[in-house]
């Protein structure tokens, strides 16, 4: 059977639920950072038959006692292969992930699943929006199954390693190793902060908005144009970040269904970054704003 490791259109996800449905998962990774309890209200009133709930909070990421990390640490490795078990997913399993943020906290799941070794991960293309199978409110109980962790098949750094590179930047110049931010250019350029006390970004960095690798409809756009979009931008060295690790993996994502190397992320991204006062910040501290329902890390 055809392995699906970047996107999946609905027509070929309605197809694996037809003919590959016992080994096939899906997560509905839907979520809004303003309401956490979000996610979980609208897979209770409707979602893709079979799909189960992937909750940002609960199972993509972690809770740091003392605050290290971002807001949206990495969770505990053996912890979420313990839940993909108890998802029904196995070494062979195709996992589809889906949303309905054009794959902003789809693509986390994606990520999440590749760190584990799990290669047969792939995004609804468009998320729910394009879905036009029928909906449930009715939760499945899949059996519990053996998830084995194997290599990572995707790479992260480090505040420090960021850095470094960021110093390797000249005075309000790109550094020569890519630092990406998927953030918005509003965010970016401090103009705005919905979420974080800190406004600006890394010095260093490019400004790449996860939203830039969709078209008007929410798809992704075509491998050749996310080609054009990340030429030159995309090394084994490269660095994507964003808020707290979660959309920066839209990036990598994108990247990744071009057909370029894979690059790597900083999952405590900027909610990380501001926690130390000694790391440069550009441009100067703007104030804090109100999150807005939907509002992407």
């Amino acid at each position: 059977m055809h392995s699906y490791t970047t996107l999946i259109s609905a027509a070929e996800l309605a197809s694996l639920q037809q003919k590959a449905a016992a080994t096939l998962v899906v997560l509905d990774c839907r979520a809004a950072l303003s309401d956490p309890l979000a996610g979980q209200r609208q897979f209770d009133e409707g979602h893709v038959e079979g799909a189960q709930h992937a909750d940002l909070e609960r199972h993509l990421a972690s809770v740091s006692a003392d605050g290290s990390g971002g807001r949206h640490p990495l969770p505990d490795a053996a912890g979420l292969a313990e839940q993909c078990g108890r998802w029904g997913i196995t070494d062979d399993t195709q996992v589809v992930t889906y949303d309905a943020q054009g794959g902003a906290f789809a693509a986390r799941a994606w990520w999440l699943l590749r760190w584990l070794g799990h290669a047969r991960v792939a995004v609804l293309d468009g998320g729910l929006a394009h879905w036009s199978g029928p909906l449930t409110s009715t939760n499945s109980s899949p059996s519990a199954q053996t998830f084995n962790v194997r290599p990572s098949l995707t790479q992260q750094v480090t505040a420090d390693e960021v850095v470094q590179l960021s110093n390797s930047a000249p005075p309000g110049q790109a550094a020569p190793t890519p630092l990406l931010d998927a953030r918005s250019t509003e965010r970016f350029e401090a103009r705005q902060e919905p979420i974080d006390p800190i406004a600006g970004h890394i010095p260093g960095a490019r400004c790449l908005p996860h939203t830039g690798n969709l078209d008007e409809t929410g798809k992704f756009l075509s491998p050749a144009a996310l080609a054009v979009r990340f030429e030159g931008l995309a090394t084994a060295d490269t660095v994507c970040y964003c808020g707290s690790g979660v959309t920066a993996a839209h990036n990598v994502l994108a990247i990744r269904h071009a057909g370029l190397t894979e690059p790597r992320l900083y999952p405590g991204s900027w909610s990380d970054w501001i926690r130390d006062p000694g790391r440069p910040i550009e441009p100067k501290p703007g104030p804090k704003h109100r999150p807005k329902s939907g509002d992407a890390s």
